[in-house]
This record gives structure tokens, C-alpha cells and sequence, in this order.
């Protein structure tokens, strides 16, 4: 397991030779940006970080996707409620961490959202969130802005319903991120899925998985195919190995014992990853708590 805190400590240090000073003050937050969506057929919205120095400089930077929640989750959120930028602005003044462009998508099927995307492509084929995420989202945001663009200087950071994505997209996209940050990632073990009630699946997981089914039934090959123990097994396991996962749950979230099933497999597989249990649920003040490190890491990783 690595040193995080002598890999922040390089880092100030780092900051402190010529060439390497990063510049002070507030990066820019602009909310509710829009990109024309042809896989959605609507505008997908969007919120970025632009660092201190973004406006004076022509160079590019690393970019971080920050992943919201589900329910009435959007993609301001990281902002209104999180106060990422502040996190941002102090570790990048302090050298801890590169600048970087941080962007937050908004994962919500609408403004009603009366069922969650998950981030996941519905199980129909109708809104593909994912195919729309990798096809579209991405190339558009790093061509809109100085984003390097490069696997070694992506990643992606996501709480509840994002945090789900942040691990499900590393495994099944492993050319895109360096680093995955997962916080009370919302990821259901199968004896959790087959006994929640009907009104929680079917807002939850219905599109994704088929309405309206019960029990066993609801353990079939589109929960297979987006289930994270079964990405473990199934997929190649250079897949789930090309990114270095930072996993925190809280010991009284409701997703522990998912997270902690994951946290096994991984580490039974000789997967390199870092897991964190604090003191918490699943609620903004443990995330805000904890996004620091997280940021944190995901900085040691790309300057690598």
C-alpha cells in the first residue's frame, strides 16, 4: 500500500523547484453547461472547474470526472453541497496536487427523474447514458477545454450512484482513467438486490435491469453485466487491474457491506487498490470529510 502522506509531502516538495510552482488563488466554477447529445437526443448538462491559472496559461491539464449521486442528484452538486472547488483551490495553491479541470455530468434521465440511470445504458437500448458518457461526453469536454486527454492523466471520483460509476467504468473502459475514487460507492450485494421493495428496484434499478421484476428474477444478465463482484470475475483481469481504485465507505453506510465484499475480491485478486472504513453514513458531511484524500490520491497518481 503506498505512503499517501510522504506521496503529498513529494509533492509540496516538488511545487518548491523551478518549473514546478503552481499558481494561487480561486479556480472558476461555471454550472448548467450544456453539450448536444445525439445518443441522448437532448442536451446533456454539465458543471467544470476551471483552475486558478486556466484564464492566464495556454497549457493543459489533467482532468478529474466527478460523479454525483442518485435521487435528486445533479450535476452542481459537488459544488453547492461538496464545496469541491475550495478543496481544489487549497491543494493546488499548496502544491499538494497539479491543476487540474474537474467535470461534473448530470446524470439524471431528465429533470423529473423519476427512475435513475445509474449511469448504466437501460437494458432496452431506449437512453444509454454510458455509450453517451464514453462516445460523446468525454471527446467533447477534452476538446472544449485544455484537458491533456491521455489515460495517465484522467480520472474520475464519485460518491454514492457515482462512486458505482467511478469502479464499474474503470473495469469496463480500462483505456480511460488512471485513478478511480469511489466514496459509499452504491453497489448492492445479490441477497440486497433480490429482498428491496418493488418501489426501490424498479426507481433504482428498473431500467436498467427490466421493470417490475421480483425476487431471483431480478439476478439476471444485465445485473450480471453491471454488477462489480461479476465484472471482477468476468472480465479480463487486466481489465480491473489498469486502474488504481481508492474505495471509502462509511461503517454505518448502507452500502458497507457491498463495498466491503468488493474490497475482499480485489484484494484476494492481487488487485492494488486502497480501502477506507471512517466513522459515517451516507450523507454530505462524510464526504466532505473525506474528498481531500481522495483528491489527494488521485493527484500522487497522476504525477507519476
Amino acid at each position: 500500500m503506498r505512503n499517501y502522506v510522504a506521496a503529498a509531502l513529494s509533492a509540496i516538495l516538488l511545487a518548491a523547484l523551478p518549473g514546478a510552482a503552481f499558481a494561487s488563488g480561486h479556480g472558476r466554477v461555471e454550472e448548467h453547461l450544456q453539450m448536444p447529445s445525439k445518443i441522448l437526443s437532448k442536451a446533456e448538462e454539465f458543471s467544470v472547474y476551471l483552475p486558478p491559472d486556466y484564464d492566464r496559461s495556454k497549457r493543459s491539464y489533467p482532468i478529474v470526472y466527478l460523479m454525483h449521486g442518485g435521487e435528486e442528484g445533479e450535476d452542481a452538486d459537488w459544488f453547492r453541497f461538496g464545496k469541491i472547488e475550495v478543496v481544489l483551490d487549497d491543494l493546488i495553491d499548496r502544491g499538494v496536487i497539479p491543476p487540474v479541470i474537474a467535470v461534473s455530468p448530470d446524470g439524471r434521465r431528465n429533470l423529473e427523474n423519476k427512475n435513475n440511470t445509474y449511469y448504466m445504458n437501460d437494458a432496452d437500448g431506449q437512453f444509454r447514458w454510458e455509450d453517451m458518457f464514453v462516445q460523446e461526453f468525454v471527446p467533447y469536454v477534452e476538446s472544449q477545454y485544455r484537458a491533456i486527454g491521455t489515460k495517465p492523466t484522467r480520472s474520475i471520483l464519485g460518491l454514492s450512484m457515482g462512486g458505482y460509476a467511478a469502479l464499474a467504468y474503470s473495469m469496463r473502459h480500462p483505456e480511460l482513467f488512471k485513478a478511480a475514487v469511489a466514496m459509499s460507492a452504491a453497489y448492492r450485494t445479490d441477497p440486497q438486490i433480490v429482498t428491496m421493495d418493488q418501489a426501490g428496484y424498479d426507481r433504482r434499478y428498473g431500467k436498467a435491469w427490466g421493470m417490475g421484476l421480483k425476487g431471483q428474477d431480478r439476478i439476471n444478465a444485465d445485473y450480471r453485466k453491471y454488477s462489480v463482484l461479476d465484472m471482477v470475475d468476468d472480465l479480463p483481469a487486466a481489465n480491473v487491474k489498469a486502474t488504481d481504485f481508492y474505495i471509502d465507505c462509511g461503517s454505518d453506510d448502507k452500502f458497507f457491506d457491498g463495498n466491503v465484499l468488493l474490497h475482499e475480491k480485489l484484494r484476494d485478486m492481487g488487485v492494488k487498490h486502497r480501502f477506507m472504513v471512517r466513522e459515517g453514513s451516507h450523507e454530505w458531511n462524510y464526504w466532505r470529510s473525506g474528498v481531500r484524500n481522495g483528491l489527494i490520491f488521485i493527484g500522487a497518481e497522476i504525477q507519476k
